[in-house]
């Protein structure tokens, strides 16, 4: 009798720790949103500085974050929120908070590169552009959206099927709607050999030099709106 008692009480100890364990874990706070301090960064520098109403808004990854706007587009008012390492979905999510808000009569955004190479399909970089262009012209239906193709990055090369797919399914899509535009910057930063060029990145290959750069602003520049204009 006294094996069983102890047995039992044992038994019992056991279960009402795992019930304590699972109830701490089930009532622990969510993880914190991964990009809710960039955003939060942003959102501080508006109340500092607010952007003019009207102006070029630039969302996506770090090839926004990283881009000059000022030297590359001198004569235009141009507001940056880049934030490093998104994907597109992302750039959805935040839209009322970091393009929507500013009012912008033109919104260029460059993303799908950072979705792909985590492992999602073009199908699904291609609904997360409609979700972005669905969302934006919903509540600015006079809002160009510049969206910039998945450029040809020497280190993530392998992928460049499921990003000229991507980029299919997105410019036919732009082709036929109202008021986005679709900006290739992929044929032009190809080698004679079909190969990205080399020297438009830094040394990871991954993102650009002022090369690389200097491509794009002169294929999004036509695409801006001028201020006052």
């Amino acid at each position: 009798m006294f094996k069983r008692d102890v047995v039992a009480v044992c038994v019992a100890s056991v279960l009402v720790l795992a019930s304590a364990a699972s109830s701490q874990e089930t009532s622990k706070p969510p993880e914190a949103d991964r990009w809710e301090a960039a955003i939060m960064a942003f959102e501080m520098q508006d109340q500092k500085s607010a952007p003019a109403a009207g102006a070029n808004v630039f969302i996506g990854s770090s090839s926004i974050r990283m881009w000059q706007l000022e030297g590359s587009f001198p004569q235009h008012a141009c507001v940056n929120r880049g934030f490093g390492g998104s994907q597109l979905g992302d750039s959805v999510k935040y839209a009322e908070r970091i393009v929507i808000k500013y009012n912008p009569r033109v919104v260029v955004v460059y993303a799908g590169d950072n979705d792909l190479n985590a492992g999602k399909t073009p199908e699904a970089v291609f609904t997360d552009y409609r979700a972005f262009r669905d969302k934006v012209q919903a509540a600015l239906p006079e809002t160009k959206i510049v969206f910039v193709a998945i450029k040809p990055s020497p280190s993530r090369w392998k992928l460049r099927e499921k990003a000229l797919e991507a980029n299919r399914r997105i410019r036919e899509e732009i082709a036929n709607g109202k008021n986005h535009v679709f900006v290739d910057v992929w044929t032009p930063m190809l080698g004679d050999d079909g190969m990205p060029r080399p020297e438009l990145f830094l040394k990871d290959q991954l993102h650009m030099n002022d090369a690389g750069y200097a491509i794009w602003s002169q294929l999004v520049e036509p695409h801006l709106a001028t201020a006052g204009g």
